[in-house]
């Protein structure tokens, strides 16, 4: 949130002419009410960095409003590509499925399989970010697909890409998952991956960057999976 004052002052004392983009979050919104959101939505952050994350939103169109700053936020949904860090659930599914297909890895420990979230391309949402520099004037965009998957339906898509479909058994943390062709246990609930204030579903509206953006999502759900689950098996192979 500091970083975003600091660089927003300085912008305003020496290139008050430079346009300033706002990477935002839907971590703003928290626990809403599970409808789509847009950018007319309350925000209930559930994490220090969703609540630094406000605070930099808010900042940039205080700059905005207060000195006529080009300065933009855009509120993107989460967005995925193999440069995501192996740290994100997301990456950190690709590269166990990966793993375990070539025979390197016998199992991945997750936590919360039913958390939902609005997973999109992350190059297409690099386009959206243009997209606002390029406007007359600044304005504040959620960028999204609209629809939202659990953590459950990424692990099960994620292993159909290298031909595993699992059987899911058990409930809460006691749920697992076997290999249906070998009876392997392939996945693990960790209780230790649950978060105190854990985000229960997240879905956005990309309605308004639809209309005046000309922007939408263009890859599914599946796509976005497989690409990932591809650019590790790659790695994995070129290691080899």
């Amino acid at each position: 949130g500091l970083g975003v004052l600091r660089l927003l002052e300085a912008v305003q004392r020496s290139s008050p002419a430079t346009r300033f983009y706002q990477a935002s979050t839907s971590e703003i919104f928290g626990n809403n009410s599970g409808q789509p959101l847009n950018e007319q939505s309350g925000f209930t952050p559930c994490s220090p960095y969703g609540c630094a994350k406000l605070y930099a939103y808010w900042i940039t169109r205080n700059y905005r409003e207060a000195s006529g700053m080009f300065a933009c936020n855009g509120i993107l949904f989460n967005h995925e590509s193999p440069r995501r860090g192996e740290n994100f659930v997301t990456r950190k599914i690709t590269r166990a499925v990966a793993r375990i297909s070539r025979g390197a890895e016998e199992q991945v420990r997750l936590g919360n399989l039913d958390a939902r979230r609005d997973w999109g391309y992350a190059p297409e949402y690099v386009r959206g970010m243009w997209l606002m520099l390029q406007q007359d004037a600044a304005e504040d965009f959620v960028l999204a697909t609209g629809e939202t998957h659990s953590v459950r339906e990424f692990v099960s898509c994620a292993f159909e890409t290298v031909g595993i479909n699992l059987n899911w058994q058990g409930t809460g943390t006691e749920e697992f998952a076997l290999r249906a062709d070998t009876g392997q246990p392939v996945v693990v609930v960790d209780p230790d991956y649950y978060r105190p204030l854990d985000l229960k579903s997240l879905v956005g509206d990309p309605s308004k960057a639809e209309e005046k953006l000309g922007w939408k999502a263009d890859s599914s759900f599946e796509q976005l999976v497989e690409i990932m689950v591809r650019a590790d098996l790659d790695r994995i192979d070129r290691d080899v």
